[in-house]
């Protein structure tokens, strides 16, 4: 599949942090403007997402949400976002948001305001392009069980508040905070109407993703490739339908899967498991939905990587009715790809 064609498919995005979207140029200005010390908003600018390991990448993206002070921050940091995604031809987007780690680094920050100016943007923006955002809020590994807790509470309120959160997510240090201590957040999130993800099977193993699923109750799975260590799993995933959120070029940058080295994703779909294809945190690690496409479409062929497309219109949390529109603007584009061809 050639990169022009990639570039006119419409797409769905269901694993992308909007911390991770922020521009290089934007983190400097903001470092500047909001007076946060970091030698990467200093140096190089081409050294600004520079990083050898997973801990630097996790430093990294603390020093951006340190940069994020402002509601007005959020508001650009969510218009760069569309720009970008809609020039890549994304037309629907769920989007991680992470409160917690804004208010880690700026206690008394106005959440439901920095979220409000996100939807206001990300409202004018659709009726601009046609882009459609919703938001999942990640309760955060890290910070422990009562910390989610708190995080889940927003959540439900920010739903409740119409301003566009659907569900929430779990990231963070999945090696050390296992699902099993986030079990009664998630209960609360799902009892409020909430919608529940979660990344596991990307730092541990095969047992984090069936805890995911079993005690989370998790309908799609960030990364998860390390089901791969279980046939039980794999099975379980396969069976129940739990879709696979795979990003190539993070799972590299982060040494969970060797440079060079196929991925693992192609042996998942051959297992039968639903795969989805995204970009994590595209800005940081140098990559874009579009560009981790064109890597899967090298690795696995055109067949496969509309399959892909298909698979993250089904098994995300839009209405029946959009998702058909959205396999029908599919269609289209396919159709008129074809046509080209034959012309030529």
């Amino acid at each position: 599949m050639q990169a022009p064609l990639i570039a006119r498919l419409p797409k769905v995005q269901l694993h992308c942090h909007l911390e991770g979207t922020v521009r290089a140029a934007t983190f400097r200005e903001l470092a500047a403007q909001r007076g946060v010390a970091s030698a990467r908003a200093s140096g190089p600018p081409e050294a600004t997402y520079a990083f050898a390991t997973f801990r630097d990448f996790l430093l990294t993206f603390a020093e951006v949400c340190k940069t994020l002070q402002r509601p007005e921050d959020y508001a650009r940091v969510a218009r760069e976002y569309a720009a970008d995604a809609a020039a890549q031809n994304v037309r629907y987007a769920e989007i991680f948001i992470s409160p917690s780690v804004w208010t880690f680094f700026h206690a008394g920050l106005d959440v439901n305001a920095c979220v409000r100016a996100m939807r206001d943007t990300l409202d004018a923006e659709e009726s601009r392009t046609g882009l459609r955002v919703r938001f999942i809020c990640d309760l955060t590994r890290n910070f422990g069980t009562q910390r989610a807790f708190e995080t889940a509470r927003v959540a439900v309120a920010l739903a409740e508040a119409d301003v566009g959160v659907i569900g929430v997510g779990l990231g963070g240090d999945e090696a050390n905070f296992p699902a099993a201590l986030f079990v009664e957040p998630f209960a609360f999130a799902r009892a409020s109407g909430l919608h529940a993800v979660a990344h596991a099977g990307e730092a541990a193993g095969a047992g984090s993703v069936r805890d995911a699923v079993e005690l989370l109750g998790a309908e799609r799975i960030g990364h998860g490739i390390r089901a791969l260590e279980d046939d039980a799993v794999v099975e379980l995933l396969a069976k129940r339908g739990i879709a696979l959120e795979c990003a190539p070029t993070s799972n590299v940058r982060t040494g969970i899967v060797a440079p060079g080295a196929e991925h693992p994703l192609v042996l998942l779909d051959e297992r039968g498991i639903i795969v989805t294809i995204d970009a994590d945190d595209p800005t940081l690690f140098g990559t874009s939905l579009s560009h981790e496409l064109q890597l899967v479409a090298d690795m696995a062929g055109t067949h496969d990587v509309v399959r892909f497309l298909r698979n993250a219109i089904d098994v995300s949390f839009a209405d029946a009715p959009y998702k058909a529109a959205l396999n029908g603007e599919l269609d289209v584009a396919l159709e008129s790809a074809s046509e080209r061809r034959m012309e030529r």
